[in-house]
């Protein structure tokens, strides 16, 4: 028996332009995702995905025909046919890999709730990646796309850096060990935000790139070197602003929560999934229950 495992990812700062190269901190969880593989004398594959109550959400059988997974039936789903499409980027960048007479049971289990966007896929794929022997990075590419950073989280088990430079990925591990901690959650917004959605709209939308790039670059170095809650606010609040500018969108503290009286940043794709909240925990707790938002996550509960 095989074991993988990869931590989700929650995107503090550079949301969109991190694709152009922005400097990046993001930040992997502590709930994440196992893979676990056994070898099976059948030549088959057996699959099963686990969510985080213990259900099975999918369950499918792959068979191998001329160096390809295949499905043996005719009704095949969209989860089917997205991890057939996985598994078999994953055989053209290590052709070894699934070659042979036997077979497997695979089974996926997620520690987070599936809507809750901390990144089912992504450690998904650096979990398959693990298993085939190859770069996360490129299957990420080949398959789903990106910025990569949620690869990156998956990887690390402390705060990053993260950068494209010249199509490669750049990552430096970071202290992000802030006093007042304590007054940072992220409240889930009962919605779920599909990336590629969010980068496409991103592309069709943005302006003024290398100028608000330049200023993003300078609140993450800022945001790493903060002391303070207010002068952490206070950039958060900045960070929202020039992403909104440049996308053309409206930050979701005006659009949704403009009677808060802190501060409320978007993490990742805008309009769905976590976004970070500051405060403390009685006025948070009281103020999003009364909108309806009712998961909420301590900082320390959910980051590395």
């Amino acid at each position: 028996m095989q074991t993988f495992y990869s931590h989700g990812k929650l995107l503090l700062t550079a949301e969109y332009v991190v694709l152009d190269g922005a400097t990046a901190l993001a930040l992997p969880t502590k709930f994440g995702q196992t893979l676990t593989v056994e070898i099976i004398d059948e030549a088959k594959l057996a699959w099963q995905s686990i969510d985080s109550e213990g259900r099975i959400w999918f369950e499918d059988e792959f068979t191998f025909l001329n160096g390809e997974i295949t499905i043996p039936h005719t009704i095949c789903n969209d989860v089917s046919k997205r991890l057939i499409e996985i598994l078999n980027a994953a055989k053209t960048l290590n052709p070894d890999f699934l070659k042979g007479e036997k077979g497997y049971t695979v089974s996926s289990k997620l520690e987070f709730p599936n809507d809750w966007g901390l990144g089912s896929s992504s450690t998904l794929l650096n979990n398959i990646a693990q298993w085939a022997n190859i770069d996360a990075f490129a299957l990420s590419n080949a398959t789903f796309g990106g910025s990569g950073y949620d690869i990156a989280c998956a990887q690390n088990d402390s705060a990053i850096v993260y950068q494209i430079e010249n199509s490669k990925p750049l990552i430096k591990s970071i202290s992000f060990n802030k006093e007042f901690q304590d007054r940072l959650f992220f409240v889930h917004l009962n919605r779920k935000q599909n990336s590629r959605d969010s980068i496409n709209m991103y592309r069709d939308n943005k302006t003024n790139t290398k100028v608000i790039i330049q200023k993003i670059n300078s609140i993450t170095s800022k945001l790493i070197a903060s002391d303070s809650i207010i002068t952490f606010n206070a950039l958060i609040e900045e960070h929202e602003r020039l992403i909104g500018e440049i996308t053309n969108q409206t930050p979701i503290k005006k659009r949704l929560f403009n009677d808060f009286k802190n501060q409320i940043k978007s993490l990742g794709g805008w309009n769905g999934d976590f976004v970070l909240a500051t405060g403390e925990k009685e006025y948070i707790d009281s103020y999003f229950a009364s909108k309806g938002y009712t998961t909420i996550v301590s900082f320390k509960d959910m980051i590395l």
